[in-house]
This record gives structure tokens, C-alpha cells and sequence, in this order.
């Protein structure tokens, strides 16, 4: 069945070329899981899904692989990135360094009212779909903790955070959509913002810090959850097996 170009949020302010949004929907299936961790796909099998030409389709798969979502094959095609425990242990470690001193920097430089806008998104109670309302959550989640990174001020900080929550992305769908649970962020968010208010950076940089650390461990169980299910769809693979 051709995919619904409708799904993800294009930019209203230009237009997209054919390659450009081809990117944006195979990306945006990539990083929600819909297009699975480890699984085998072709030129033509994306050009049928996607409505696209073969133009079209090979912009985007360079994209693709440039940001190693999409690794290339000879003679076989092309893989969707696999997932494993070692990508989870590494990106949370990465945040965990990073993150806590975004905050930092982002003390008496981030929009307070702003955050607190962001944490009510984070706690809209949608009548849908698990996917989609894991989904929205991590949209608005996602734009939570960036607010805090471009504030900042650090554009490398800003590039690679970005990046690991994409990334991140696709170990909540792996995790938490087969376990259909929602994750929780509970109330670390708004204890971030009153440390702000205070303008407190040994406490903001703490909290952050803690809010990972938190987050890491539910990721964990659930992709593990996901990893020992009986027959499951969506597998974490060893490297060495590929290399």
C-alpha cells in the first residue's frame, strides 16, 4: 500500500524538491520504526511505497546513508540501520555528558514561558493510537529538551544533541510501541524549570543529569523486553555479525 505523504510536518515556508521530500517521509518512517530496524529494502521496493521516481529515490537514500540511518549494500540493495545495545548504551552516554551541560550553559539564557509550554505538550492525553501518541510525546519532548540546548548558544552542542534524539527516536519506537507502554518523564521536567527560575546551574545541571539517567534505564527494560519476546519483529543485532 503507497505510504500517506501527509504524516510528517513539512516546513510551510518553501517548497521541498521531489528529493527533498522523498527524504523527509522515508526518514520520518525510519526513525518511528515503521520501516524496521536491520530489514533489507530496494531502490524499487521505495519507489513503490513512496509514489517516487528513481531520482527522487536516490536523493534521498544518500541522504540516508550520509547520516547512517541507511546503510548500503552491494549487490543486495540497502539496509535500514540496525539497532543494538551498544547504539542505546552509547547515545545515553553521550547524553549524559553533553545534555547537563547544555543546561548549564542555557541558565539565565532559556525562555522560561517557552519551557513551560513545551512540558504541557509533553502531558496532552491523546484519544489515538499508541504509536501515534508515543509519537507526539516524543515530538514534544524532543522539543523540550532543544530549547534548552539552543539556548546554550553552542551550535556543535546543538548539531549533535539533535542528532542523538533522533536517534533516540527509534529506541522509544523499538522499546516502548512492542511493549505498548507510553514512556514517562514524570515531574523532572518542571523541577529543570524551577532550577532555571532560580537560576541555579549546579542544580539544573543535577536534575538533567538525573531526568537521562532515568530515562536510559526505562529504554533499557523495554528494549530488552523487546529483544526476549517470543517471536519478535523487530531485531537488535550484533555489528560483528556484519562486519
Amino acid at each position: 500500500m503507497p505510504v500517506d505523504f501527509k504524516t510528517p510536518a513539512v516546513p510551510a515556508e518553501k517548497e521541498l524538491s521531489l528529493g527533498d521530500s522523498a527524504y523527509l517521509h522515508i526518514r520520518h518512517d525510519i526513525l518511528r520504526c515503521r520501516l524496521l530496524p536491520g530489514s533489507l529494502i530496494t531502490e524499487a521496493g521505495l519507489m513503490e511505497m513512496y509514489l517516487i521516481g528513481k531520482s527522487s529515490c536516490r536523493v534521498a537514500l544518500a541522504r540516508l546513508c550520509h547520516e547512517h540511518l541507511v546503510e548500503s549494500r552491494p549487490r543486495k540493495g540497502y539496509r535500514i540501520a540496525p539497532i543494538t545495545v551498544q547504539d542505546v548504551e552509547e547515545i545515553f552516554a553521550l547524553r549524559a555528558q553533553l545534555e547537563p551541560l547544555a543546561a548549564r550553559l542555557a541558565v539565565g539564557k532559556v525562555d522560561i514561558s517557552l519551557l513551560r509550554q513545551l512540558e504541557a505538550a509533553c502531558r496532552v492525553e491523546l484519544k489515538a493510537p499508541l504509536p501515534e501518541q508515543i509519537n507526539v510525546f516524543m515530538n514534544a519532548n524532543k522539543r523540550f529538551h532543544l530549547a534548552i540546548v539552543e539556548a546554550s548558544g553552542n551550535n556543535h552542542l546543538i548539531r549533535t544533541l539533535s542528532s542523538l534524539m533522533d536517534e533516540m527516536s527509534r529506541l522509544v519506537a523499538l522499546g516502548f510501541n512492542v511493549q505498548k507502554v507510553k514512556p514517562e518523564i514524570k515531574h523532572d521536567h518542571n523541577a529543570m524549570i524551577a532550577a532555571f527560575e532560580e537560576g541555579d546551574a549546579r542544580r539544573v545541571e543535577l536534575i538533567a543529569r538525573r531526568h537521562i539517567e532515568t530515562f536510559q534505564a526505562m529504554t533499557l527494560e523495554k528494549v530488552y523486553a523487546t529483544l526476549s519476546k517470543e517471536g519478535a519483529l523487530l531485531p537488535i543485532l550484533d555489528r560483528s555479525l556484519f562486519q
